[in-house]
């Protein structure tokens, strides 16, 4: 969803709501005509140019018509593409630490969902694209909501959105979302969407008006020329009724959805022991604010504050107008670079070169070209058998004989064109600056270089790394601003009991674990509470599996040559080989340190169980011994103090052996007990695989 469908508390009127339509349209036209368009022109530029469309059709046509070549030498596709490679290496590792009454294992719990969220997503792909928008585009954009599809409680969703669809705040100074007064997102819908998405009400008021033709102008609706007896449902017929002859379908409408702040009464808890101070979330209703702030003896307060309202429009019409239920605008931006508002990307700043290069090269080839042919210096009429335009067609021809009649001037070549002296130089210094904007070397292009030694290369790849340090660290920033909106998502929407499945980072193989969070006890105590406590997010950086893998399996390697025991299936386990964790199991039994089967277990088991059942037997005979033996001293108590004495003496040596049958029962229990768990654990571990397995049988595997 995205956005909450509870309805606004009033009600418009039609001329507030025209009214603030009309506000809406014209906050994005002063967004649109300061800067975006501009912006929309640039990044398409540049995204043709990385896919390799880099001549404007104005020059090709006059080359094409002077019969001249257009060459196209894309150096900013590998020069973007190594950028790429390099983010690529450096996924992030996301942490939490408590702060404000959180707690480690709470901090630990959080870090452990969000990797659940990011996996869900699949947020390294997600985060790859955004990359390549800023570098090739100038921005990227994440969109962060919570989605009820698919989960009564809802599920956190993160998307890539069309950065030429996102329109920011024009007066924006910094990086911080959380700095700018608003943000747009806008696109076309075709009247059927906006049906589907906000009701049939709001979508028949935009058929009327596609009728009538009332509307905020050009960039309002999309409309297209009707035949006649066009039938195509497509277009549904929306046409003006006052020229049928000329009547237009509409096509599609521009939505606008405007994320700004506004002043609202925002309430807070607050701890009357510390003075700490924390809003309550706009999702949560009377009752639940409530139950939580006598959970934990909380105060609530009401302060006047700045919050998030949403708006959508189309033309004259509101789709939607309510406080946002997030804190925050739901936009991540990424900018590779960021100067005092002005977002760039690094493709922006190759384009000159790339088009010298471009120019340089087709010159070169126009020269080359031209010299088979240069032309021929001939009288008028002294050709013979043969016309001028014969010789043009056919004057570069090898073992060409020419005849010309006597007496006339013979025909002349014209000498070719010469490559100008320092052309190629010009080339190989376009080439050059390329990579000295970008700061890609040869040695991470995998080009061959002056360098020999593996260090030296080492060395120049780590030079250009710290030219990426900008973009990079940028990358980081945004990151960070992701990972907070997600906690604040978390806090505010994971509040009821819900089970985590969690993918064990060491062997993505392996079956999830569940991990069970807001989980109420009987005795009224919350495990693993999400909901309170504040907490850091900590950014580090962590090298992509596969990179992890090889560096493991090297390090082995080397550790087993120098006389270190790593085991065989250790080994296995960091290589890239299929079906390795098979192989590695198969050495494990091979080499009896595999972990006991089910049958193994049971047999184990019942070991255990009549060994604990023999103890207990021969501690009942040795209790029945000293029983007998106390009651033949009492009876003896006339004889000799010798033998009054032998009985008591058996007596204590049959009770030290009592007491040490009794501790090694106890032993056997615990050890009993001890497998059964582990068998129990086991069999969890089973069952969730062939749940799992089921579940990828039902979806086909997505």
């Amino acid at each position: 969803m995205a956005y909450t469908t509870k309805k606004p508390k009033k009600k418009l009127s039609k001329g507030e709501e025209l009214t603030l339509a009309k506000t809406q349209f014209n906050a994005y036209v002063r967004a649109r005509d300061h800067g975006h368009e501009d912006y929309i022109h640039m990044a398409k530029k540049c995204d043709a140019y990385y896919r390799g469309e880099q001549w404007d059709e104005f020059d090709m046509q006059q080359l094409d018509d002077q019969g001249r070549p257009a060459l196209t030498i894309n150096t900013i596709l590998p020069t973007v593409n190594a950028v790429l490679a390099e983010q690529s290496t450096k996924k992030a590792d996301i942490q939490f630490k408590p702060r404000g009454g959180g707690n480690q294992e709470i901090a630990d719990v959080l870090t452990k969902v969000y990797a659940q969220i990011a996996d869900n997503n699949k947020l390294d792909w997600i985060e790859a694209q955004i990359f390549s928008d800023g570098l090739i585009q100038d921005r990227g954009y994440f969109d962060v909501r919570v989605d009820f599809d698919d989960h009564v409680n809802g599920e956190i969703r993160i998307e890539a959105k069309d950065p030429l669809d996102i329109l920011i705040d024009p007066d924006a100074k910094h990086y911080d979302p959380r700095t700018w007064n608003e943000i747009f997102e806008t696109k076309w819908m075709s009247i059927d969407e906006i049906e589907e998405t906000y009701g049939q009400s709001k979508a028949d008021k935009l058929r009327m008006l596609a009728e009538t033709g009332t509307t905020l102008g050009a960039d309002s609706m999309e409309f297209e020329e009707s035949r006649y007896g066009d039938t195509d449902e497509y277009n549904y017929g929306q046409q003006y009724p006052g020229d049928p002859e000329n009547a237009r379908m509409l096509r599609s409408i521009r939505v606008i959805e405007r994320q700004y702040y506004k002043l609202d009464d925002c309430m807070y808890y607050v701890d009357p022991v510390t003075g700490d101070k924390r809003k309550i979330p706009n999702a949560w209703g009377k009752k639940k604010r409530e139950q939580f702030a006598d959970d934990y003896g909380l105060d609530i307060i009401s302060k006047k504050m700045r919050r998030v309202r949403w708006t959508v429009t189309a033309d004259t019409v509101v789709l939607f107008d309510d406080y946002s239920p997030y804190d925050h605008f739901t936009i991540v931006p990424y900018f590779p670079y960021f100067r005092r508002g002005k977002p760039f990307g690094m493709v922006r700043n190759l384009l000159s070169p790339q088009e010298q290069l471009n120019k340089i090269t087709s010159q070169e080839l126009h020269i080359v070209n031209t010299t088979a042919n240069s032309g021929w210096i001939v009288e008028s009429g002294s050709l013979s058998g043969m016309t001028a335009d014969d010789l043009e067609e056919h004057g570069a021809e090898t073992g060409l004989v020419l005849e010309f009649n006597r007496g006339s001037t013979p025909p002349g070549k014209i000498p070719p064109n010469q490559i100008p002296t320092g052309l190629d130089r010009l080339g190989q210094k376009a080439a050059r600056n390329i990579k000295e904007i970008s700061g890609i070397t040869d040695a991470m292009l995998g080009l061959d270089s002056p360098e020999v030694s593996g260090v030296a290369i080492k060395a120049k790849q780590g030079r250009g790394s710290l030219l990426l340090q900008v973009p990079l660290d940028n990358l980081a920033k945004t990151r960070q601003y992701l990972a907070e909106k997600v906690l604040q998502m978390v806090q505010t929407y994971y509040t009821e009991e819900r089970i985590i499945q969690i993918t064990d980072e060491s062997d993505p193989y392996k079956p999830r674990q569940k991990l069970k969070v807001n989980q109420m006890t009987p005795e009224g105590m919350v495990i693993n509470d999400l909901t309170i406590g504040e907490y850091d997010v900590v950014v580090g950086t962590a090298p992509a599996r596969d990179n992890f893998d090889e560096m493991q399996f090297a390090e082995a390697i080397e550790l087993r040559s120098v006389g270190v025991p790593i085991p065989n299936d250790m080994i296995v386990e960091y290589s890239h080989l299929s079906r390795k964790a098979d192989i590695a199991e198969r050495i494990r039994q091979q080499e009896g340190t595999a972990p006991p089967t089910e049958q193994q277990v049971q047999l184990q088991q019942f070991q255990m169980e009549s060994q604990i059942r023999s103890t207990q037997l021969e501690i009942a005979k040795l209790e029945a011994e000293v029983t007998r033996l106390q009651t033949e001293s009492a009876l003896n108590v006339a004889k000799t103090q010798a033998a009054e004495q032998d009985p008591q003496l058996k007596v204590a040596e049959l009770q030290s052996k009592i007491q040490t049958k009794r501790e090694e029962l106890s032993l056997r229990e615990r050890l009993s007990a001890l497998t059964n768990d582990m068998r129990k654990g086991q069999t969890d571990t089973a069952a969730a695989a062939k749940m799992a397995a089921a579940a990828m049988k039902t979806t086909g595997g997505n």
